[in-house]
């Protein structure tokens, strides 16, 4: 397997939004960048890319019609590779949590584990699929909390699982467009969670987040918007890969209101790396 194939099986460039989502839950819940914390992250991003090599194998079927250029469907990848390198991926996950936290490590990264398998092998294509994806991205938020203070980062984890749900629902017609309805909920739920970032959290600092959460909304809104208007197969493609690189700007506003300035702007300026390596290797 070539390292261009495995970039593109496990959607690579994607994972830069994985971290945020840690670092988010622990400044809710007040706790500084730690070791610990990045380790964690570092974990939650080996069963991000073990999720995306799962999907990819679960679905070698419907992708040989639907999405042929994938790396499974065009020969380039075998399936028993992609699930050789799902299984290990999540291992390493794993091994990662109990490296950073020990035995709770392993508490917040099973259930993470769970939503993830059973997401590619079960839910992915029922009517739980958006659900499933929104709780993982939750679950990855509260990972990053300080001990005892899960309930301190569910507001931001609700945030992002919000906006998952959205995006997610919206992947559903990638394939073959769909009706304008679909992109307009996206939008809608992105200017709604755009205003409520900026309007919430601590306002004794720079105007950050203000400024970050209209980023998120400038970074995915054109995109949803073209596609309301034209909601080609496309367009929705460009909405939806809009909306993953979206989480980066949300997740620095959310960092930014809980007082951790310093960290917001750094998952902020992963941004235009993101969007380069997209050019490489596709994020959906």
């Amino acid at each position: 397997m070539r390292s261009g194939d495995l970039a593109r099986l496990v959607r690579a460039p994607a994972a830069l939004t994985v971290p945020g989502d840690v670092l988010a839950g622990a400044a809710a819940s007040g706790r500084p960048p730690h070791p610990a914390t990045l380790v964690t992250a570092a974990s939650s991003v080996c069963l991000y890319w073990a999720g995306m090599a799962l999907n990819d194998w679960a679905d070698r079927d419907l992708d040989a019609g639907e999405r042929p250029e994938r790396p499974v469907p065009s020969g380039r990848v075998t399936p028993q590779a992609a699930l050789t390198v799902a299984c290990g991926l999540t291992g390493a996950g794993l091994s990662l949590a109990a490296l950073a936290q020990g035995r709770r490590g392993l508490t917040t990264a099973l259930p993470l584990t769970g939503v993830v398998w059973l997401y590619d092998l079960v839910l992915k294509n029922t009517a739980w699929g958006p659900g499933g994806m929104a709780a993982a991205r939750m679950l990855n938020v509260l990972r990053g909390a300080a001990r005892g203070k899960a309930l301190h980062a569910l507001p931001a984890a609700a945030v992002i699982g919000l906006h998952t749900y959205a995006v997610t629902r919206l992947s559903r017609h990638e394939v073959d467009g769909g009706p304008r309805s679909a992109p307009a909920a996206a939008l809608a739920v992105s200017g709604l969670i755009g205003v409520g970032t900026a309007l919430t959290g601590r306002r004794d600092g720079p105007a950050d987040r203000e400024l970050l959460a209209l980023a998120y909304v400038c970074c995915c809104a054109p995109a949803q918007l073209g596609a309301v208007r034209t909601p080609t197969a496309s367009a929705v493609r460009r909405a939806v890969g809009a909306g993953i690189h979206a989480l980066l700007p949300l997740q620095s506003a959310l960092i930014a209101g809980s007082g951790f300035r310093k960290t917001a702007l750094t998952v902020a300026a992963a941004c235009p790396p993101a969007r380069l390596l997209t050019r490489k290797a596709a994020v959906t």
